[in-house]
């Protein structure tokens, strides 16, 4: 596998999906090869967004324009918009902002390109929007779509974009991308690489940050010591409360930054009281920060679900004889004695309720009795 360092600009980021890179450049550079419309899918930390952003600085600079490459990786070429949401879903607002930038002419590059890196979050009446600009973009405007997967959009999307799906690494390839990242001992990056299942970005944080680690062994225990109602309550609050406070710590530094940078655009000294005519514009603020929050906080609860599927995925291996390929080695022991006292089907019972408290939350249910109703299922086998 070519390492990062060894493609030439704008792909120096873009790791481990050679094939998705080769299919790109020929786009890139070749009219007969591209198409207006993309959808760049692969899992959770396979790459998507960097892939995509490196696809529109092939797009958009002169080949061997370095600084022009450059310029649209950090976001700031004029014919790039990208978009990324920060709430639970894109608004329509969002969307019809996207569909007014396509039809501008670039302004300095070859072509403009519209990223959206999480086409997966927009609701059927938002990519009704869309439809149009990306079956008619355009001669010079190329749409990049990034998603999980194709199944995540509606099939009228689908069948306007061309599909590139990316690899999924193995754990040994992301162990050793992680310890080159991070100078991290390579037993580290390795368990890292493997407790979060192949994701890049959450490798990196499981493994440069213990507190991280701690965490997650803490809650699949406590999962774990699960056995009535009283526990699952207990646990569904440790649950909520943890991921609440990762939320806050990663949105309040940046939420007051926006706070102090807004006060000062509109003239407003430090500490000085709030003119009644710009509270709208503060409030406008709080509401996107909101937003945010509600996001951090459902995806925070959507990674401890994914552990917990990947616990209880390793239980059901271990009742079908299998112990060579576990996720969650350092919990062996205890998985054993659950795959002995359990059933095959309570095991999947529980897999397919956690797959259905992912599908409530997403709909927008409250996450402490969503997390509640699952490790009921988890006590007692069966289903509310």
């Amino acid at each position: 596998m070519a390492a990062a360092t060894e493609l030439a600009p704008p792909w120096g980021e873009v790791w481990g999906q050679d094939a998705a890179v080769a299919a790109l450049q020929a786009a890139a550079s070749d009219p007969a090869q591209l198409a207006h419309a993309w959808l760049i899918t692969g899992p959770p930390g396979s790459g998507r967004s960097t892939l995509a952003h490196a696809f529109a600085a092939a797009l958009i600079a002169e080949p061997g324009d370095e600084a022009a490459m450059r310029q649209v990786l950090a976001g700031t070429h004029p014919d790039l918009t990208a978009l990324r949401t920060e709430g639970v879903v894109i608004s329509i607002r969002d969307a019809r902002g996207l569909v007014e930038r396509s039809y501008f002419s670039p302004s300095l590059g070859r072509y403009r390109v519209i990223v959206v890196e999480d086409a997966d979050r927009m609701v059927e009446r938002t990519s009704n929007v869309l439809l149009k600009a990306l079956e008619e973009p355009p001669e010079r405007t190329v749409w990049v779509l990034c998603a999980p997967s194709d199944a995540d959009l509606l099939p009228t999307i689908r069948s306007r974009v061309r599909t590139l799906r990316l690899r999924e690494p193995d754990v040994a390839d992301v162990a050793r991308l992680i310890a080159a990242r991070t100078g991290v001992d390579e037993a580290v990056a390795l368990q890292s690489a493997r407790l979060a299942q192949r994701h890049i970005g959450m490798a990196q944080r499981l493994a440069t940050d213990v507190a991280s680690r701690q965490r997650r062994d803490a809650t699949l225990r406590s999962v774990l010591a699960v056995r009535g109602v009283g526990d699952a309550v207990e646990a569904a609050g440790r649950i909520v409360a943890a991921a609440t406070e990762d939320a806050k710590a990663l949105t309040a530094e940046r939420d007051e930054a926006e706070r102090e940078a807004l006060l000062r655009t509109l003239g407003v000294a430090p500490g000085a009281a709030v003119p009644p005519a710009i509270r709208g514009q503060l409030g406008a603020l709080a509401d996107d920060q909101k937003r945010r929050a509600t996001r951090s906080l459902r995806d925070g609860i959507d990674r401890v679900l994914t552990d917990l599927e990947s616990m209880y995925r390793d239980a059901l291996m271990l009742q079908f004889g299998r112990a060579d390929d576990l996720i969650n080695v350092e919990l062996t022991d205890e998985l054993a004695a659950l795959a002995s006292a359990w059933t095959p089907e309570r095991s999947l019972a529980v897999l397919d309720r956690i797959s259905a408290t992912r599908t409530n939350l997403e709909g927008n249910a409250a996450p402490l009795l969503a997390l509640e109703s699952m490790l009921i299922t988890v006590a007692s086998g069966r289903t509310p």
